[in-house]
């Protein structure tokens, strides 16, 4: 990919194509039939500038001011942010740490069912807690879809980082059962280390919503010629760098998980998937830890720092004592911020 840029001759750089570059959408639906989905095609996909903006999109195209979104919580902080921007509210079903975030029972979700619910939004595998659904976790919902007519939105970035032999059920699995209500939000920036690159997709046999977020696509012209051009040649990417890189992920996952549960009062489960835990601590308020670490703690002029999880709740209260973890670092300095965040916790 880096190749590409170092042979780049292309002189002015124009403007893409609205939907998306057609070699970048054949690289997807390549991508996508390889998973077994071949149902996939270029007239299902919109090339979106990175995974936030195919959330704003999805937004937009399925609900109307006011309207309401069921999501569980803990979720992804910007999901708060686009849902601003559109004018949405978001409809939080609480999850527990004690059984990995996993889903509440039918009757909890469709308690939070209105007349203004216009869509279930899910990130599989989660980003904050790193849960995976279960198949029968992705059917309650698809049910519950179905039964009330509701979009179901899949924010599945995470798709590859599934860990001890589990298998990521996607949306996906269930588009041709539920054509007009399902969407897929997805991006390359973690499952190639492309973040800068900013290239996501939405997928959807909705042509309503296909073409509703063209028409969006359109007004802001398009997203980076560049970038699709270098993402054009993923489909070369060898099957081997996503076993390679899923064992170091799970790698890492195993020295944090049996790192902190070494040190007394810390709290969580094991993380089945993407690179993120929510993690309880012995202290009462974890932003102010946080900040204590960053202003007054040093181990050897080392320190760690943490994202607060009560900003990936909407419920006022919940999370205080929590924060989310992201295990991104090489081995080495894990092991090393599990070490600092111990002494931390001591001291403070």
């Amino acid at each position: 990919m880096i190749d590409v840029l170092k042979k780049w001759s292309g002189n002015p750089i124009p403007y893409g194509q609205s939907q998306g570059e057609l070699k970048f959408l054949e690289s997807l639906v390549y991508y996508y039939n390889k998973l077994g989905f071949n149902f996939i095609h270029t007239a299902n996909i919109q090339v979106i500038t990175g995974g936030s903006e195919a959330i704003s999109m999805a937004f937009f195209a399925t609900c109307e001011t006011g309207d309401e979104v069921i999501v569980f919580e803990p979720f992804y902080t910007n999901y708060n942010s686009y849902a601003a921007v559109n004018q949405i509210k978001l409809i939080p079903v609480r999850t527990y740490g004690e059984n990995g975030f996993h889903l509440p029972d039918k009757k909890e979700i469709e308690k939070k069912i209105s007349k203004k619910t216009k869509a279930i939004l899910i990130c599989n595998p989660s980003n904050p807690t790193g849960t995976v659904y279960s198949k029968e976790e992705m059917e309650t919902l698809v049910d519950l879809a179905k039964k009330h007519n509701l979009f179901l939105i899949s924010d599945e970035v995470y798709r590859e980082f599934v860990y001890d032999g589990k298998k990521h059920v996607s949306i996906l699995d269930y588009m041709k059962k539920l054509p007009k209500q399902t969407i897929l939000l997805d991006s390359l920036s973690k499952r190639y280390s492309l973040c800068g690159a900013r290239l996501g997709k939405l997928v959807s046999l909705n042509n309503d919503v296909m073409a509703g977020v063209l028409r969006i696509a359109q007004g802001r012209l398009s997203s980076g010629y560049v970038d699709q051009k270098i993402a054009e040649k993923l489909t070369e990417v060898a099957p081997s760098y996503f076993k390679e890189v899923k064992k170091e992920y799970q790698k890492r996952r195993d020295i944090l998980y049996y790192g902190l549960k070494k040190i007394k009062g810390v709290f969580l489960e094991k993380p089945e998937g993407a690179f993120y835990t929510i993690v309880r601590l012995p202290v009462k308020n974890s932003e102010d830890f946080c900040k204590w670490l960053l202003t007054d703690f040093r181990l050897n002029n080392e320190t760690v720092m943490f994202a607060p999880a009560a900003g990936f709740y909407a419920t006022p209260g919940l999370g205080k004592n929590e924060v989310r973890i992201a295990y991104v670092l090489n081995i080495h300095d894990l092991k090393r911020s599990i070490e600092i965040l111990q002494r931390a916790l001591v001291e403070y």
